[in-house]
């Protein structure tokens, strides 16, 4: 199946007025135009992260009004929280996929620490509330710790990888950097690629050619269209990656076709 799972991030880190109603009918125009994923953050009105679901939970109530769009939420994101205020989406029954940090990394100036014992208590919570992960990887060793993590711990198949590339301090949004991770990814399972501080779809098109099954697009990465535009919304950004698949003969999944495909099905 030569199809690839475009995930939607609709909102920026920056952003300091979390309307539920306005990010929700950005992300139903951004399924209508070929995301099968949104992936959101637990935040307050203010936008920082928190524990207070209420605004997360209207939000996603009001997309799956309107959609069938695969929800995913955060475990991560530069914080004070702890290890299990950070799992707290994992117990909402309108979650059906969580992102899964592996280990720490600078982020710009910041720290984003994932510890080994916070690593294994949100890889447990996960298997036990039956949420799908998305692994969240921002250089090679983070692929490694996963690998190990894969051997004592019954994932489900295929476990699903994200090569993040482009934050200061980690990873580089190159070719080279890319191939390197790549070839560290463990056989028998899936990929895809977010690029933080994207300007253009290089790296993008890049990793469509060398095998990846998602793109994750969206304002919390970057709101460019090309170096000299941005965009007024999300809806432009996964319209372009539609077109970008069809340019290279490829086609975006359905949520439905991305269900099945990276087994994210009620258990």
């Amino acid at each position: 199946m030569d199809k690839v799972m475009i995930s939607v991030a609709p909102v920026a880190s920056t952003d300091k007025h979390i309307v539920p109603v306005d990010i929700a009918d950005d992300v139903v125009r951004c399924w209508q135009a070929g995301a099968a994923m949104v992936h959101l953050h637990v935040r307050d009105a203010e936008g920082n992260l928190t524990t207070d679901m209420s605004l997360l939970e209207e939000t996603l109530r009001l997309i799956r009004k309107e959609s069938d769009v695969i929800i995913e939420v955060s475990t991560g994101g530069v914080s004070n929280l702890t290890i299990q205020e950070r799992c707290v989406p994992l117990y909402s029954d309108l979650v059906e996929a969580c992102s899964l940090n592996v280990g720490s990394t600078n982020l710009g100036k910041a720290v984003y620490c994932n510890p080994v014992d916070d690593v294994e208590y949100c890889i447990r919570e996960l298997i036990k509330m039956k949420k799908t992960p998305e692994v969240e990887v921002f250089e090679i060793g983070h692929i490694y710790a996963m690998r190990e993590f894969m051997e004592q711990y019954d994932f489900y198949d295929p476990v699903l990888f994200s090569i993040v590339l482009g934050h200061k301090g980690e990873a580089p949004a190159t070719p080279q950097a890319l191939a390197a991770m790549i070839q560290m990814i463990p056989p028998g399972t899936l990929w895809g690629i977010t690029h933080a501080n994207r300007r253009d779809f290089s790296i993008i098109a890049a990793a469509l050619g060398m095998g990846a099954r998602t793109v994750r697009i969206g304002f919390e990465d970057s709101n460019y269209l090309d170096p000299n535009t941005v965009a007024v919304s999300n809806v432009p950004l996964v319209e372009k990656t539609v077109r970008l698949l069809r340019a290279m003969d490829k086609e975006p999944m359905s949520p439905a076709e991305a269900r099945q495909h990276f087994n994210i099905l009620s258990r």
